[in-house]
């Protein structure tokens, strides 16, 4: 077995209040006051107080934008050639910075021996996996892979790998890093998968640094790992490459899948696990949305207070698709490290295009 010994976290620059990000929305998307006062509800009741990006322009006048046209239409639109520059010239910086927060006082850079990275909102190769090397100035030996284009599960199964090969190898020292830049992909088109995407989705960015159960230091223990996919839900979530970005389709069928499914999952992962219910003491639950959140607690009987760190870190940073699971198993592991002789079992689930779900159990040790 693995154990995460530490988990960091980073945002951008750019902090935007969801109130600034609705009046930049509305200008694009509305067309009338209706359409204006329906999109308003719906960012008032999203959950969601801030979220962070590297682009400034969600909160400033025309004049000042960075990345779009300082046009009231947006045209030229950025085409997916220029996203993909943004993400290059932001996303090592910011996976550097998150990576080094992670290990520090835990082990030196020279003691990475894995690195796996994980994105799906840019791609280039030599892609970032070279570029964190390089600037870390890490051995050219040092074995690293990547994990592309999976979405908000991404992490878990990044968590999956790292645990392989720390069974396989016991003094590896294994770091994940999770680097998504979603504000990269808006999309003006008036359609409900876009108008969705604006409203949830934001830039972050978290570091895990897991080696063998051997180690001295204590940790989350990843004891399982379960996975299930609903096909019937492939195309309610969905990721796409076009000429102007990344597109994403998020139905409003999505929470119904949750809710219908979810309770069915968890019995499963438990069962595979050979734990009980009452035994999970920390629900590290991805929060994809607000009506993610409440579906889960519909299906399962949970209560709002057993999914707090998904709904805190929801209000406080959005959906940063694949390392928003680990900003809440980083709000658990501060709590169980402030709190050491707690005992304490944690369940995470992230769900992702597929519908796929996927899920693990940890204890603190």
């Amino acid at each position: 077995m693995s154990k995460i010994i530490s988990i960091a976290t980073g945002v951008p620059a750019y902090k935007h209040r969801q109130e600034d990000i609705f009046n930049f929305a509305d200008t694009v998307y509305s067309t009338n006051e209706t359409d204006s006062r329906k999109l308003k509800f719906l960012y008032r009741h999203s959950g969601i107080d801030t979220r962070y990006s590297v682009l400034p322009d969600y909160s400033t006048s025309a004049e000042d934008r960075q990345f779009y046209s300082k046009s009231n239409n947006l045209e030229p639109f950025p085409d997916l050639e220029k996203r993909m520059q943004w993400f290059a010239c932001n996303a090592t910086k910011l996976s550097v910075k998150t990576i080094l927060d992670c290990i520090e006082g835990k082990i030196e850079v020279a003691g990475i021996t894995h690195l796996i990275t994980v994105s799906c909102t840019g791609m280039s190769a030599p892609g970032m996996d070279l570029e964190i090397m390089e600037a870390l100035n890490l051995s050219p030996n040092i074995f690293r892979t990547s994990v592309n284009f999976m979405g908000c599960y991404a992490a878990i199964h990044a968590l999956k790998i790292a645990d392989a090969l720390c069974n396989n190898d016991t003094t590896a020292n294994v770091i994940i890093v999770c680097t998504e830049l979603c504000t990269l992909h808006f999309q003006k088109e008036n359609s409900i998968d876009n108008i969705t995407s604006t409203l949830l989705f934001a830039d972050g960015c978290a570091a895990v640094l897991i080696q063998h159960n051997i180690a001295a230091a204590k940790g989350l223990v990843l004891k399982n790992f379960f996975s299930d996919v609903a096909f019937k839900g492939k195309k309610d979530m969905s990721w796409q490459l076009s000429s102007h970005g990344f597109l994403m389709t998020l139905t409003g069928y999505v929470p119904d899948l949750v809710k219908e499914d979810f309770d069915g999952l968890l019995n499963k992962a438990l069962k595979n696990a050979n734990i009980q219910k009452e035994s999970i003491s920390h629900w590290c639950i991805h929060p994809g949305g607000k009506k993610i959140l409440e579906a889960i607690q519909q299906s399962t009987g949970l209560k709002e207070e057993h999914l707090q760190y998904s709904y805190d870190v929801l209000k406080a940073y959005g959906n940063m698709s694949s390392p928003t699971v680990l900003f809440v198993l980083h709000k658990i592991l501060q709590e169980l490290e402030i709190n050491e002789d707690k005992e304490a079992a944690v369940f995470g689930v992230a769900f992702g295009p597929g519908l796929t779900m996927e899920t693990f159990i940890a204890t603190y040790d």
